[in-house]
This record gives C-alpha cells, sequence and structure tokens, in this order.
C-alpha cells in the first residue's frame, strides 16, 4: 500500500536473560511486560487520494524491529491504492468494515470483505492495486512485517483467510480472533516467515486478558476504539483511540477495561531480525546498493519483476478512462 520516498537505517539488538539471575519483581523474566512508549497516530497521505493513520513508520515512530509500518485506513472511491510495487517484506491487509478490491501483475484478482485477511509475502518483487469496492468506505489496516536477508528474495506468495477461518475465541467478557500465533487454546493455521503472534482483542467492560509472549519478542498494542489499561497491576498505562503502546519485555501481557465503551484493540508482537534495514517507498532491503537495484529491476522488469513494466491494473484503467 502506498509509494513514500522515505529512507531509514535500523539495528536492533535483542536483550537476552542472564541465564543465574535471581527472579524478582523488576525482572523481566518474572513480570508483565510493561508500557514503555505511548504514541499518537499521525495522517498521512498515501496512495490515490487516501490518507491513513500511521504510527509505525512515520518520522516519530520509524521502525519496531521486524514491524516497518502500520497504517489505519478509511478510504472510499475513486480514493485507494493503486498499482504500486514491494519488495524484502510483508503485508498484511485486514478488512474491519467494507470491501477491498485487489489484483496483481500476474493476473490473480479478488476481495476481501468484512473480516477477511490477506497475508503477504511480496519476497523479490510484487506489483498490484488494492481499491475500495462499492459505494460504502472500506475500513481496515494493513502491517508491513520485515524478512531476512535470506527470504528476501523468495517468491512472492499469499494466503487469502476468510472471516469465518479465521479462529475465534471468548472468555469472561474477552473476545480474541487469532490472526497468526496461538491464544486461548486456538491456534491460527496463517504460516509466518518472520514469527509473528497477531491479535485482535475485544473487552467489554471489567474485562481483562493475559497473553503469553517469547521473551525477546517486540511487542505492542494498536487501539481501535475505548480505553485500554495494560501493564502489570502497579505500573498500568492507559491508552484511547489511534494510539500505539509500545511494550518492554517480559513473559506476558496484561491488558483490561475498565469503561463501559467497548475497548478493541490490536495485539501483535515479533521475533527481531536483528539486520540492517534500508528503504526507499516500497523496497526494504539490508543495503543501499540493493534498494537501488530493486528500484531498477522495477523499471526495467527483470529479477521478478517482468510483467511490471507492460501492467495496468482493470481498475486504474477504469479510473483514467473516468478522468479522460
Amino acid at each position: 500500500m502506498g509509494q513514500t520516498g522515505s529512507r531509514a537505517k535500523s539495528l536492533a539488538k535483542t536483550k537476552k536473560p542472564k541465564e543465574d539471575k535471581k527472579a524478582d519483581e523488576n525482572d523481566s523474566s518474572s513480570s508483565a511486560r510493561r508500557v514503555v512508549k505511548l504514541i499518537e497516530s499521525v495522517e498521512e497521505e498515501e496512495g490515490l487520494g487516501a490518507k491513513v493513520q500511521r504510527t509505525i513508520g512515520c518520522e516519530e515512530f520509524d521502525y519496531l524491529d521486524p514491524f516497518l509500518r502500520l497504517d489505519e485506513f478509511d478510504v472510499l472511491k475513486p480514493a485507494g491504492f493503486p498499482d504500486h510495487p514491494h519488495r524484502g517484506y510483508e503485508t498484511v491487509t485486514y478488512i474491519l468494515k467494507g470491501c477491498l478490491d485487489y489484483e496483481d501483475f500476474q493476473g490473480n484478482k479478488g476481495s476481501l470483505q468484512d473480516g477477511d485477511l490477506q497475508w503477504l509475502t511480496a519476497g523479490r518483487g510484487f506489483v498490484h492495486t488494492e481499491m475500495p469496492s462499492g459505494e460504502e468506505s472500506c475500513y481496515g489496516l494493513q502491517l508491513w512485517i520485515n524478512l531476512t536477508s535470506g527470504d528476501k528474495m523468495v517468491e512472492p506468495s499469499y494466503q487469502d483467510i476468510k472471516k469465518e477461518d479465521i479462529p475465534f475465541e471468548s472468555e469472561g467478557g474477552a473476545r480474541v480472533r487469532v490472526i497468526a500465533g496461538e491464544a486461548l487454546g486456538k491456534k491460527s493455521s496463517v504460516t509466518t516467515r518472520t514469527p509473528t503472534l497477531f491479535l485482535d482483542v475485544e473487552l467489554e467492560e471489567k474485562a481483562s486478558i493475559s497473553q503469553v509472549i517469547p521473551q525477546g519478542w517486540n511487542a505492542f498494542i494498536y487501539i481501535l476504539s475505548g480505553k485500554a489499561n495494560v501493564g502489570p497491576e502497579k505500573n498500568v498505562k492507559e491508552g484511547t483511540k489511534h494510539q500505539i503502546l509500545v511494550l518492554g519485555d517480559g513473559i506476558s501481557v496484561e491488558a483490561s477495561n475498565k469503561e463501559a465503551e467497548l475497548c478493541h484493540f490490536l495485539l501483535i508482537a515479533g521475533k527481531p531480525l536483528n539486520e540492517p534495514v534500508e528503504r526507499e517507498g516500497n523496497f526494504v532491503m539490508n543495503t543501499v546498493e540493493e534498494v537501488e537495484e530493486g528500484i531498477k529491476d522495477h523499471r526495467f522488469g527483470r529479477n521478478g519483476f517482468e510483467n511490471a513494466p507492460d501492467w495496468n491494473s482493470q481498475s486504474a484503467l477504469a479510473y483514467l478512462d473516468a478522468q479522460f
């Protein structure tokens, strides 16, 4: 989704717990994760006439290894995300309301409806379009997940998951859809090249959830509606709509809702890659040279982009016809 011109370099290191250290209440090996950073989303222009609420991937919060970008969008045609390339990472597109039509340069096309999900491994090269369908707006989110240097040039592929096929469980006023990973005894069938946990959580008033996350993984909560109280009992932080709560290390995440309004958020965690990151727009590699090579490959139709120079999506052609 989108084509920006930002370039950033980042190398994250994972802290490993000391094996001989005696556990206490301040030791991450025996405590819930604390909120270490709270950031408001910023509005960004993206695609064609579309605007997104961006948290990860903006100037204030550039990167949370392995996550490159998180956008919340609500678009109405003719705005959308016309033909654009990707290389070097995965995108997760999650539709919460409306319909999003997609089409790619290999001749594949389809639609994502309310609650549907697409997990795209762009790998060595992928070009597609994503446009809202119908007369109503399309509301959803897109997450970019980095790939290891060994996976950046794999053949592209994607997994389309229908709403009814996403595992769901409820317990004590907490409702969880398991998009990736495992929660409340339910396990997702989604294959992730970069180990990832992705949960859609709703909490009724006075409901809470405790979710185990592997130590060393980076994790955050992004709030869609209501207010979430996050952290251990003695260090709870409150987050509201359009805010991202970045979590420190620990063995679990504790979250609750003290309000009458339903609290809806995403809990996402991933194993850091600890590799250098260079990016330009929709190309994310390990070195500047690799990024520049990817841009040339797209321009000249080679190394995975063979169909790109001569391809135009049907939605793009229809838009041009309507304008001219």
